[in-house]
């Protein structure tokens, strides 16, 4: 089958299209069809070499993909040709990719395939990271950052459609537009306010930060928060050391948490998935929440998508398209 292969990790020139095995599925796992996959962040850390795929799992990129069932096992709830996207392991830069099928969510009609790649890894993140791990609830404050990539853009949704207000960062004045048109109550440009503890502040403080930046930003995130508020650490585009002002942390009673979508065990990602099922995708269905698919590229352009997306120019989620059925 045809899939994004790489000759050796560093930069988007080293992606290119060639032959490799078709998978063979394991017990539990559906073969798709792919007509989709998505684009995340963690791709490109992949492809450079910083985050290599847990043991067992291909160095195919590609996180989240939606497609037809081509094989499934025996007394499988899914039959040859249904349409289902979901959350993979790997893979999904590739004609066919196994997914697991608790993982596995039916695709409505009223989604195209691009779509549908475009839910799993930011809507089962959000709600992970905001339900499970930092426990928002209705009435309190979320500071995201990175408010306009596709975690962000879910975040600052779901924090409404669970009664929370959201605050976001983002990095130009068109960003900062898309985050208060996703919901954000308001939004700071993190390059004009470097310093950004009393913005927060100024509005009430935050009970929980979502922060995929990380070393940059950890002083002032603490100083934003809330007494008995929880920091939620899902990256660390912004350096991994920083210094913390543990008299803070005892003063106001703060949790730091850090927090990882691929790490997790099968149970709590099909507990995800099952979310994403019947929480999500009902909202985005009648319309309490909005996909946010920003750019859909061919999978030959692969290139050009992790340029787009190393350049920050997506509003929302990237993805490609699937190679062209034989």
């Amino acid at each position: 089958m045809l899939a994004i292969v790489q000759r050796a990790p560093g930069g988007a020139d080293t992606l290119a299209v060639g032959e490799v095995p078709l998978p063979e599925p394991g017990p539990g796992q559906l073969r798709v069809r792919v007509r989709a996959a998505g684009v995340n962040r963690a791709d490109l850390v992949q492809r450079e070499g910083r985050y290599p795929p847990p043991p067992g799992v291909t160095a195919i990129l590609g996180l989240e993909v939606a497609g037809e069932v081509d094989a499934a096992p025996a007394g499988s709830r899914f039959a040859v040709g249904d349409a289902v996207f979901g959350l993979v392991a790997g893979g999904g830069y590739a004609e066919y990719a196994l997914l697991d099928e608790a993982l596995a969510v039916e695709k409505p009609a009223a989604l195209d395939w691009a779509t549908a790649a475009s839910l799993p890894e930011a809507w089962m993140t959000a709600w992970l990271n905001l339900v499970e791990v930092g426990r928002l609830k209705a009435g309190e404050t979320l500071l995201v950052h990175a408010g306009a990539s596709g975690v962000g853009a879910a975040a600052i949704q779901l924090a409404n459609l669970l009664g929370a207000h959201a605050l976001a960062s983002a990095g130009s004045p068109a960003k900062l537009a898309f985050c208060r048109q996703m919901g954000a109550r308001d939004a700071f440009d993190y390059r004009a306010l470097p310093s950004f503890a009393a913005w927060v502040r100024e509005r009430g403080g935050a009970d929980v930060v979502l922060d995929p930046v990380g070393a940059s930003h950890l002083a002032d995130n603490v100083a934003a928060l809330r007494p008995d508020g929880r920091l939620v650490l899902i990256g660390v585009m912004g350096g991994a050391r920083g210094e913390l002002n543990l008299g803070q942390v005892l003063v106001k009673r703060l949790s730091l948490l850090g927090s990882t979508l691929r790490s997790q065990p099968p149970e709590v990602k099909a507990d995800l998935a099952e979310a994403l099922r019947t929480r999500v995708l009902p909202a985005l269905l009648d319309g309490r929440l909005r996909p946010t698919l920003d750019a859909v590229f061919a999978i030959a352009d692969v290139r050009a998508a992790h340029e787009y997306m190393e350049a920050n120019r997506n509003l929302g989620k990237v993805v490609l398209s699937g190679f062209d059925p034989t």
